[in-house]
């Protein structure tokens, strides 16, 4: 199954990336705005640069519900409520194939799985309140039930040769958000 292959291949650069973003600071309550600034901009440049190129490569498969995973508005929303401006990047790197698009969106929806709990992390944290958690509250309910879908379909649409693609996609998402 590629979702736990990915989740083995790519531990370390989820575990640098979780480093990097100081996520430990979440949990102990000395985040602070500017590091949740930081975390922003850097999951806009993930999302900004690969959300597009996601929806085209893997248009053919209507069960993702793509549009229903998009997160680019909502991040938008929380950066222009903290006066972040943005930018349009040309992406570094591009997703080569659909492997490689589903290895860069298990990267961004496992991300919208963790982002649940650090909104309730740090709208426990005086420093955050009136701070509205639109992009990391982006599922709502559904946070769950959509991560588990989207395991079910990686799992039945990725066949074991494109394995190394898939996870090449992965660590292409995870090297723009550190």
């Amino acid at each position: 199954m590629i979702s736990a292959y990915l989740k083995e291949q790519t531990k370390q650069q989820h575990d640098d990336t979780e480093a990097k973003l100081q996520s430990q600071k979440i949990f102990d309550k000395s985040y602070t705005l500017d590091d949740y600034k930081t975390l922003l901009i850097h999951n806009y440049k993930l999302i900004n640069r690969y959300e597009p190129q996601i929806q085209e490569q893997l248009k053919n498969y209507p069960e993702l519900k793509l549009d229903l995973r998009s997160k680019i508005e909502s991040l938008k929303t929380d950066l222009n409520n903290l006066n972040i401006p943005t930018e349009n990047e040309a992406p570094i790197q591009n997703l080569e194939n659909e492997a490689e698009a589903f290895g860069a969106l298990y990267v961004m929806e496992g991300s919208t799985l963790g982002g649940n709990v650090i909104a309730k992390q740090l709208k426990k944290n005086p420093e955050f309140e009136g701070v509205e958690f639109n992009y990391f509250g982006v599922y709502g309910e559904n946070t769950g039930p959509y991560w588990q879908e989207f395991k079910s379909i990686i799992d039945e649409k990725i066949s074991e040769e494109n394995y190394e693609s898939c996870v090449t996609g992965a660590k292409k998402a995870y090297q723009l958000l550190s």
